[in-house]
């Protein structure tokens, strides 16, 4: 047996399984060692023998570490993809099917460049537009702040009433607001006035269209609507000038019911119209005017009367009212709750009625004599002015202050006998005034007879 010079550990005989020292180099069976070269040293016993599964799962430590640490790198700009990859497709290319966009990032960007270039883009055409929220119906409030900017006073001599614009220069208003006036002024709500003639009149349907000096293109107007949609108990309100002096007042109610009183359709209504109310509009929650306040009877609380609008659609085109036997809304109105039952009292009223009628007339026609004598006395007698407008310019003799001219000298004579008619007049007027008012004769109707006759002047009784 031979010894090997190395201080290795022992090694296994492959022939009888011996465990040899390292130092020598054959078994006791006589195999001999194989030499191993001094460079290469030789590992020996278990040390020497690693499992394969252990190499695999080394390999396989090793391949998810370099997989884990790639991925999680950020992203780097790939000189190998091609340019047309990540521009934008050109403007004529054919429309292609919206898919969701893939995220890619230029080398260093440009400012702005990408609103440049970029087309627009594209809504998804799939997912549907959003309905509009629903529209909320327009309060009262501002119903009655649009229409107070659209309503005027109206003011025709002594007679102070209501109005409303309908187009920038047109007005309507109630005939009997209106009796034959020659010189009318409309005053706004901020104050500013306009002088206006009248263009067109019935009194059986109390309405009147008056046409405004140098209208203003941005004037707020009222819509016109129908009393062919109105129902009873729909809410209402009234725009006016209460008492001639409150104006832009707003009234509030309901439409009591449609009533036809001749060949007039009014709308009967609680809400409150008082005189210098009347010719104001009576309009629904939408803004569209229904009725021309024309009327309230002030002996029954809520009951008040507005003439339908349509009556005025057909008056401004053109179209003459149909007959109604004669009398306004008023009177007509008056005789078709007189006539619900006959009553001693109801009997008299209705006699004194006719009595102030006849009364009246006989002194319109000596006032219209004196229609005749006035101009030829202005003319040859007094060439001042005449301040204020009048439904007969010779009123003027009872105001000093419409009068400021000198009369020419030697008229005394012609003066003082036209101020003997006019004084007679006006004392006969104020008389049958209070008869009618002590017969029960209603205030309303005496105003009709007179505007009718052309007597309405508000100085009869001082």
């Amino acid at each position: 047996m031979t010894r090997h010079s190395s201080t290795e550990h022992s090694w296994t005989c492959p022939v009888c399984s011996r465990q040899v020292p390292g130092r020598i180099t054959a078994c006791r069976c006589g195999h001999a060692r194989e030499e191993t070269p001094d460079d290469e040293p030789t590992i020996s016993g278990s040390a020497s023998r690693i499992p394969p599964v252990a190499w695999l799962l080394g390999i396989a430590i090793v391949a998810l570490a370099f997989w884990y640490g790639y991925s999680s790198r950020p992203p780097t700009p790939d000189a190998t993809v091609p340019a047309r990859l990540v521009t934008a497709p050109p403007p004529t290319a054919a429309p292609q099917a919206i898919s969701p966009p893939v995220a890619t990032e230029a080398a260093d960007p440009v400012p702005g460049a990408a609103f440049a270039d970029s087309p627009p883009a594209v809504a998804d055409s799939a997912v549907p537009a959003p309905a509009p929220p629903p529209s909320s119906p327009i309060s009262l409030e501002d119903v009655a702040e649009r229409a107070t900017q659209a309503v005027v006073r109206v003011e025709s001599g002594n007679t102070v009433g209501s109005g409303f614009f309908v187009t920038p220069d047109t007005v309507l208003t109630n005939a009997h607001v209106v009796p034959g006036a020659w010189a009318i002024t409309i005053r706004r709500a901020n104050g500013s006035t306009s002088s206006a003639r009248l263009v067109s009149s019935s009194s059986e349907i109390d309405v009147a269209a008056l046409k405004v000096s140098n209208p203003d293109a941005s004037q707020v107007v009222l819509p016109m609507g129908s009393v062919a949609r109105v129902r009873s108990g729909q809410e209402v309100i009234a725009v006016g000038s209460p008492l001639g002096v409150l104006q832009s007042s707003v009234t509030r109610g309901i439409v009591s019911a449609v009533r036809s009183v001749g060949s007039v359709t009014l709308v009967q209504t609680d809400a409150a119209i008082n005189p210098g109310n009347s010719g104001g509009p009576l309009l629904t929650r939408d803004g569209d005017v229904i009725g021309i306040a024309t009327m309230g009877l002030t002996a029954q609380q809520g009951l008040s009367f507005a003439v339908a609008i349509d009556h005025a659609r057909a008056l401004l085109a053109g179209q003459q009212p149909a007959a109604g036997g004669g009398g306004t809304p008023l009177s007509n109105l008056n005789h078709a709750i007189n006539d619900r039952g006959a009553s001693s009292s109801d009997d008299a009223r209705e006699e004194a009625t006719r009595a102030y009628e006849q009364a009246l007339t006989l002194l319109a026609r000596r006032a219209d004599a004196l229609d005749l004598d006035w101009p030829r006395f202005k003319s040859a007698c007094y060439g001042g002015p005449i301040r204020g407008s009048f439904d007969r310019e010779w009123y003027a003799l009872y105001d000093p202050r419409a009068t400021p001219g000198m009369v020419t000298p030697g008229c005394e004579g012609a003066l003082a006998d036209l101020r003997r008619i006019a004084d007679g007049i006006r004392a006969e007027m104020a008389s049958q005034d209070e008869a009618a008012r002590r017969a029960g004769v209603l205030p309303g109707v005496q105003r009709d007879i007179r505007a009718r006759l052309r007597l309405e002047y508000s100085g009869w009784s001082r």
